[in-house]
């Protein structure tokens, strides 16, 4: 063994023991005829001290430099007195070194590993394996590891099997753009990568396993964001006899439990976890995973404007639109500037504008819209909203999508520009209810909000038989934390004659839906089990607990903005050996550039 001790294991307790520790450089303090360096590893740091009675390793010290690997035998011994260092657990102590050996040299690293200071990302990614010395990135692996070994162990308790599933699969696409894998051995074939092990997990409730969840690695063709990667981790579960609420209590003792034990000096606003329905967290926050860190809700004034002389709100009710207000505590102070900050944001989500009416701290009413509104419907609009002085409200009129996106994305704008999302509070919600298909204008169709197997509310059979697809409502459920989707499921269809319904209303036909399903169609005619399950986004969910601005900062080795590998070069060329030997062409000369 190169070393007896990790660096943050020496104490008071172990004053005049020799021991021997191996570690990086962090800091490197020259004093002349003494050398103070900080030592690091993987658990901590241990202050070391090059004197003239051990001579051949003083001489040695001074050829160090930061991020050398060493390997140090000394006696420990107690710091003087006022020179200990309250922020380190070794910190009474330091080792007094004999001996001294080089492991191996550094080069001066491209940025400082021992500050925690704002560093370029795209440097950072480069040489990620120097960006994972520094406490904070370590820290971040430390914990979802922590996080990671909880959730199996509850799992665990709870009688779930652990079941790996397959990465390479067949191509079933109906959700994202899934990542394709040539076959070597069958020309013109291929094989995806998983955007999630539904199919499998749901073959495996078949199968008669009953509870079964996975930390299951899953992939996706997208475009990227902070809080997605083109390869991504989730905590996948499927259970066999249970209904929605069976999901939603063992999913909610979880998430409480985790934040028990990970973030106990956070506040939970709610323990019991308010529950919405989608339309509820539509209509009261414009999104379907709502912030509730903050009282900041809108409200519907389509009957109230309906008739007001200001064409946009009379228009867009003509054309079966709505109304709605967004009030805002103390927002009449935002700017002019701050104003049309929150328009662009509107306009970003399909809105042609935002009106907005400012009640000044000193009871003046302002507005460009004012003279459009009579004096009842002026008032109508600040006893709805319970406008006060010092308050602005912000308009949305246009379709129900439209309204809902662009305030609640306004809604969101507004809470950060003053301050209300608290990071050191938490806002659980489950949202269920979801409906379950959309319309989609440019394929013209019906697709599934969630996925083709998602169970319709039974008692919406009838609007599913008859055609009025709109109306049908799902068996889904996603639970939200600080307005992020941590997790999101569904109670399955296990029923082939509903299966096939939802098919019709999806415009798969009887032979699409045999070519795309059909090794579940047929798994199906063996005594399916009724089932439901959930995934949540692992990577997500410990961004939120770090405090971190994406997910990036908690994957060891992440993609970039744009899904490159800074580090190792991917996506890169392949010899045209390799490329011929998956039996495809690449048709782009800038390929080989």
């Amino acid at each position: 063994m190169h070393r007896t001790h990790t660096c943050t294991e020496i104490s008071e307790t172990m004053i005049g023991s020799e021991v021997t520790l191996a570690g990086w450089v962090h800091r490197r303090r020259d004093h002349g005829e003494l050398i103070f360096i900080d030592l690091r590893d993987r658990y901590g740091l241990s202050q070391i001290v090059f004197a003239p009675q051990y001579k051949e390793a003083l001489d040695l010290a001074s050829q160090v430099r930061t991020e050398y690997v060493l390997q140090v035998t000394g006696i420990v011994r107690a710091r003087p007195e006022g020179m200990e260092n309250k922020n380190l657990s070794t910190g009474k102590v330091e080792l007094l070194i004999k001996g001294c050996k080089i492991l191996s040299k550094s080069l001066t690293p491209p940025f400082e590993i021992d500050q925690d200071k704002a560093l370029n990302e795209e440097l950072r990614l480069k040489y990620r394996y120097l960006d994972l010395r520094r406490e904070r990135m370590k820290n971040n692996l430390v914990m979802r590891h922590k996080i990671v070994k909880f959730i199996r162990d509850f799992m665990d308790k709870e009688d779930f099997v652990e079941v790996e599933t397959p990465i390479l699969i067949k191509g079933t696409p109906e959700g994202s753009r899934e990542y394709l894998v040539p076959s070597r051995l069958y020309a013109g074939k291929f094989y995806v990568l998983p955007q999630s092990p539904q199919q499998l997990k749901q073959l495996l409730m078949v199968s008669g396993m009953d509870k079964y969840f996975q930390i299951a690695r899953c992939f996706r063709d997208e475009d990227q964001r902070g809080d997605r990667q083109p390869e991504f981790t989730q905590l996948d579960i499927e259970m066999s006899f249970v209904e929605q609420e069976d999901l939603i209590e063992l999913n909610s003792r979880l998430m409480l439990e985790i934040l028990d034990k990970f973030a106990s000096d956070r506040k939970i606003l709610d323990k019991s976890i308010p529950r919405l329905t989608w339309k509820e967290a539509m209509d009261k926050y414009g999104v379907d995973k709502p912030d509730l860190r903050f009282d900041v809700q809108i409200v519907d004034l389509t009957e109230e404007l309906k008739n007001a002389e200001f064409s946009v709100f009379k228009n867009a009710v003509k054309d079966g639109g709505v109304v709605r207000a967004l009030k805002v505590d103390g927002g009449a102070k935002f700017t002019r500037k701050e104003i049309d900050e929150f328009t662009e944001v509107a306009k970003v989500y399909e809105a042609k504008g935002l009106a907005y009416i400012i009640y000044d701290i000193n009871g003046e009413v302002r507005s460009p819209i004012l003279k459009f509104l009579n004096e009842k419907e002026q008032n109508d609009i600040k006893v709805k909203t319970g406008a006060r002085p010092g308050d602005i409200i912000f308009f949305g009129a246009d379709s129900f999508e439209v309204v809902c996106a662009s305030l609640g994305h306004v809604r969101l704008a507004c809470a950060e520009k003053l301050g209300l999302m608290d990071d050191n509070v938490f806002a659980l919600c489950w949202v269920t209810d979801f409906p379950m298909f959309e319309w989609k204008k440019e394929e013209n169709k019906y697709v599934a909000t969630h996925h083709p197997f998602t169970s319709p509310n039974l008692a919406h059979l009838d609007f599913l038989k008859k055609g009025e697809y709109g109306k049908v409502l799902s068996i889904a459920y996603d639970l939200v934390l600080n307005g992020n989707e941590i997790g999101g499921g569904s109670i399955r269809i296990h029923d082939s004659e509903v299966q096939s319904t939802v098919f019709k209303a999806l415009s798969i036909t009887d032979d699409e839906a045999k070519h795309r399903f059909g090794h579940m169609l047929e798994a199906f005619q063996y005594g399916p089990p009724p089932h439901g399950g959930i995934a949540w986004g692992i990577d997500r969910l410990i961004m939120i607990l770090q405090k971190e601005p994406n997910i990036r900062e908690v994957i060891a080795f992440p993609k970039d903005s744009k899904a490159k590998d800074l580090m190792t070069g991917a996506p890169s060329t392949i010899p045209d050996v390799q490329v011929k030997e998956a039996n495809v062409k690449c048709v782009l000369d800038t390929l080989k550039q």
